[in-house]
Parts: structure tokens; sequence; C-alpha cells
């Protein structure tokens, strides 16, 4: 239903691609009403989990550092007192102070500038005794910070350390880049990821004036304010310079993060697409949307994932056994001539549709032992089922064009003529096949793609007398303007690190390195310390994983709403790129393993580790710490 009208004139139909790629992206964002999944169906996770994955295990020590900056400069200025007790001039006093900092020539003081306010982006935690309480500083902090003019001191600064080819000339020399060759662009994007993550959430409690600063934040956001272009085309231009091999050191889980939550903030997530699709269907006077997919979706129930490759060859040859064993036993052909093995009663019958999908090959049995030798199923307690309607959970929709095929063969068929695109004429047609056309047409479905297509064909045919096409330049308008002259690249670079955080992806000298910000400076000595390493890398893949997921999807729905021919050009250069082999990458693998494997410690999770005291670790109480998801 959403890939309606994915084909276009480039002559090859991309709704297979789409398709793999949602079933990819369901991985990630995909919500089951069934108790045993903890998943949901929303453009984010929790607030406090979407902070943690901000940051490696490995940057744990830092938390600590821009405590130290922020107080060596709070108590230079301010007397003994804590932030938590000032007025709110004397926070606004601060922050410019801060902000000033920003401004010197000298790198060791910017740093530590930057540190400073790093730590009241983190909700000056020191001070907090929960992590509610850590949250409620970090909104006042960052809606301080912002008002102040950070946001865009940051980005310049963000600009002089893209550019700083001292910096990219010594990474690309050293034979192992570790966390500490991106110090300065991590404090930088982890600030700037901070306010993002934190502004997008709105807060019926909020002030008007966060209100009114949240807006005018998301306008500025999505507009070339940036060095003539949205913030979201400075950082795909990151991106395409770390896999071209001229920045490694660039902490690239922070910028496709950050590149996510930008686009997620500036053109909205899944509610808003519903919203916006709604609002241009009325314009375009078409009919009203059958349902809202976001609900149905979240109705679903789960699904367990394919077989593999290999239970899939186990089935078949103990089907094969079975179905050998059956033929020796010719004295079961009487009681098979009795009686009619495929015939059941209703209730058998209403059983079998219920079943779960996964147990549909296994289940089934030859049909001369079904009652000689396979005992009679257990009947289950009703309150195990769930009542679900048979069919597709989405309205039906029809084309113009599939009547219009339907009703050519059928007058092909019965009378031997045909009348063209003739939808209405049913003469000398049998009975049933009124029924079918009125059903088809009771159906119809006219999207929106199709009205911008015919526009586009109408503006071909006369773009003398046609005047000039009105285009709306909202913010998914200027992103795709801003990113459209190096789309292509932007889409190989972000598959190039989707391959390399692939779990099936093998090491390659000449593939990239996406290890930069989880490595440490010296490799871990203990077994506890690899352990520890191990997770974090594992969880640093995941992430990525994730962003490029989001990011790719996220562009995909807008674009297609905002203009066929955008989605169908993003599609086709991500086809090009090889996207469809590197999504069944994915799938080469077992896929209940990937889902459930859980590559996190919570309690070096934050804010936890900085509220609450972190107990002694082992590797025995890692492993306690690191059970399997549900």
């Amino acid at each position: 239903v959403i890939l309606y009208g994915a084909a276009g004139p480039g002559g090859f139909d991309l709704n297979y691609f789409i398709f793999c790629w949602i079933v990819k992206s369901m991985q990630v964002v995909v919500s089951w009403t069934s108790p045993d999944l903890e998943f949901e169906y929303a453009d984010t996770d929790k607030w406090a989990a979407e902070l943690s994955e901000l940051y490696s295990y490995t940057e744990g020590p830092e938390f600590a550092l821009n405590r130290k900056c922020f107080e060596v400069e709070f108590r230079t200025h301010v007397c003994d007192r804590k932030w938590t007790e000032l007025d709110a001039a004397q926070h606004r006093a601060h922050a410019m102070r801060l902000l000033d900092g920003l401004e010197v020539i000298a790198r060791d003081k910017r740093l530590k500038a930057a540190r400073a306010i790093l730590y009241m982006s983190q909700g000056t935690f020191s001070e907090c005794s929960s992590e509610a309480e850590v949250q409620y500083w970090m909104r006042y902090n960052i809606f301080l910070l912002l008002d102040v003019g950070t946001f865009s001191a940051l980005v310049e600064l963000l600009n002089m350390e893209i550019d700083n080819s001292a910096a990219c000339s010594s990474a690309v020399r050293k034979p192992a880049i570790s966390l500490a060759d991106s110090t300065d662009l991590r404090v930088l994007l982890n600030i700037m990821y901070l306010m993002v993550e934190t502004i997008q959430q709105d807060d019926p409690a909020d002030k008007p004036e966060w209100k009114i600063i949240r807006e005018t934040f998301r306008a500025e956001l999505g507009s070339p304010l940036f060095n003539n272009e949205p913030m979201s085309v400075m950082l795909f231009g990151m991106v395409t310079k770390f896999c071209s091999g001229h920045a490694p050191h660039f902490p690239m889980k922070k910028v496709l993060l950050l590149l996510w939550k930008s686009i997620l903030f500036t053109l909205g997530g899944f509610e808003q697409l519903q919203s916006i699709k709604v609002h241009k269907r009325v314009e375009l006077g078409l009919a009203p949307l059958p349902e809202d997919s976001i609900r149905v979706i979240r109705s679903m129930r789960a699904a367990s994932p394919p077989a593999s490759a290999s239970d899939l060859i186990e089935q078949q040859q103990k089907r094969a056994r079975r179905e050998h064993k059956a033929l020796i036993k010719q004295d079961n052909l009487d009681a098979f001539n009795e009686k009619d093995p495929y015939k059941a009663d209703d209730s058998r019958e209403d059983e079998d549709d219920n079943d779960d999908n996964d147990n549909s090959i296994e289940a089934e049995t030859f049909p001369l032992e079904r009652d000689e030798v396979m005992p009679p199923p257990i009947p289950h307690p009703p309150s195990d089922r769930v009542s679900l309607p048979k069919g597709l959970p989405w309205a039906p929709k029809v084309r113009e064009k599939d009547i219009e095929n339907f009703l050519e063969s059928s007058r092909s068929k019965f009378i031997g003529y045909t009348l063209g695109n003739d939808t209405n004429t049913v003469v000398g047609l049998p009975r049933p096949i009124h029924e079918s056309i009125k059903t088809l047409k009771q159906h119809k479905y006219v999207s929106i793609a199709e009205i911008q297509i015919a526009k586009e064909e109408e503006f071909q045919k006369t773009p003398l007398s046609g005047g000039e096409e009105e285009v709306e330049m909202s913010s998914i308008e200027l992103l795709y303007q801003g990113i459209l002259p190096s789309l292509p690249q932007y889409m190989i670079a972000l598959l190039k690190i989707l391959l390399a955080a692939a779990p099936t992806s093998k090491a390659k000298t000449d593939s990239i390195n996406i290890l930069a910000d989880v490595l440490p400076e010296e490799m871990p000595t203990t077994v506890l310390q690899s352990m520890k390493l191990g997770v974090d890398v594992n969880r640093h893949k995941e992430i990525i994983v994730k962003a490029i997921s989001a990011i790719l999807l996220l562009l995909l729905k807008h674009f297609k709403l905002n203009h066929i021919y955008q989605f169908e050009y993003m599609a086709q250069h991500l086809v090009f790129a090889n996207c469809i082999p590197l999504i069944l990458k994915f799938f080469n693998q077992n896929i209940m393993s990937y889902i459930t494997a859980k590559n996190s410690i919570s309690v070096l999770d934050f804010p936890h580790c900085v509220v609450h005291e972190l107990p002694e670790l082992t590797a025995e109480s890692l492993v306690s710490l690191k059970m399997p998801k549900k």
C-alpha cells in the first residue's frame, strides 16, 4: 500500500527493492502487540535510550573530564554556590561567558570551553540525585544554550574541524586510529546531538517561549543558513569525505545519529507524514485515505523471522524421509481409499488457519500417515489464541489502469473487440463480469503519485504554453535541492558504511574503518576489558545500522510524498549501488540470534552511569548484565 506507484518511466519496477528495504527497516522500528516482544512502532526509542546510544562505553572517563572543565570555569567566575541554586540571570550570564570561550584562538582553551558546555548539555549531573532530575536540567540548560546562540557557534567550529587539513593528513598517515584522534569533533557533535534530540522532544509542560524557540530552531535547521545549505547537507558531506578516505578520523556514528535526528526534526516522522499525506489529498481533491496505515501497523501481531537455508533443507529432508516411509506402507492404502484424509471438520480448518506460519512446514505430514501415525492435535485454550480478520489488514486499492486491463481482457474473451480506455461500457459482457467491475470501481484509488506524473506529462507536452511549475519551497524540497548534485555519492557512501557494519562482513584491507570512535588508545589487556570492548563494538555497529536504515527510510518516504520522481531518482541510485544484495546480506545469518542478541550493559548507559554508583564489574557479572533480549 505504501509503495503504490513506485514504478516510473525509468523502465523498471522498484517495488521489490523498496519491499526488501522496508522488511529490513522493520528490524529497526516495528511494533508488535504481542506481550513477549519489547518493540514499539515509533520514529525513535525512548528519550533516555536515544541519549545513551550517543556515547560508547569507551568514552566513560570523559564524563568526569567534562565536569572538571565546567567546575574550574564556574568557580573562577562564580561563587562556590551550585549551578542549580543560581537564578535565571546568573545562568544566562555564565552561558554567555562559556560561549565567548569558543571564540578564542588557542585550541586547548576552546576545547575546555566546549567540554564545559557539553557538561551543561548533559544536565550538570553531579548536582542531581536521579535520572529524572538530570533530564530536567538537560532541557533547561539546552534551551538556555540555544537561546544565547550556541548552536550557530558550534556549526562554525564544526566547519573549521571538517576543513582542518592538518588533522586529516595526520589521521591518514596513522596506521591505527583511536578515540583520541577525534576528540574535538566528538565534543562538538555530542553537544549538537543533545541539543537536537532534546529540543525535538515535545513536552506539554514546556514554557510558551520554549515552544517558540523549538519552532524557530526547526525552521533554521531545515533552511540553507549554514554555508548556504541545510545542516543535513553539511553532514552528508562529512559522510562522503569519510568514505573517500580523506578523513578516516571522523566519528561516523555520531555524524549519522545527528544526521538522522536533524532529518527527523526538520521533516517530521511517521505521524507528520500521515498528516501531510491527508492534507495533500485534500488539496488535490482526492478521496480521503481508507485507513491510517500507522494505526494498522501498530495493531498487527508479531511474526517470527524466516527460517534459515539450513533449517529449510533439514525440513525438506525430513519430509522426503516421511514420504519414502509412507510409500512402503502398502497396508495403509485401504485406509486411504476408505477415508479421504484431506477432509476435516470446520473446527480443524479454523485451527489450522490460525496457527503460526512458521510451523506450517514442520506440521505438514504425508496423507497416508496423518490418521494412522500422527496423534490427534492438542487443543489450545481459547485464551492463547488471537482472533484476527482474514486477509490483509489494509483496504484493497485498485488503479484505473487495472480496471482498463480487466475490461480489455474480458471484451477480447467474450466479445472479440476492445474499446480502448472506456471503463463504462459493459454491453455484451456476462453478469459476473458486471459485478467484478462494480467491485473494482468501489475500491478504486488515485494516488498522489499518479497526479504528479500526469502533471509532469502535461508540462512536457506543452512546455511553453504551460507556464512555470510552482514549487513550494518546503523543508524537504530544500533538502532535495541541496543533496541533488551529489546524491549518487551520498547513497554509495551510506551503503559502504552499512556494508562495513553488517554482522556477516569480513575484515578486508581496503574496507573503511567505522570503529575509529570506539577503539581506545591502548588495547585491552584483561579478559574483562576485552569483553567490554567486544560488547561496545557490536553495539556500535548496531547503532550505525539503525541510523542509516532510518535515514534512508525517512528520505524515501518524504521524497515519495513530495514528488514521485524524487523518490524514484533516489531509489534508482540505491539499486545501482547494489542495495538489494546488501540488504539480503543481513538475512544471510541466524536472524533469531541476531535480533535477540543484547549488546549493551545497562549500568554503563547514560545517564545511569553518572547518577548511580557503578558496581564492580567482573567477567561473570558482565555476562549476567548482558542477557539476551526477549
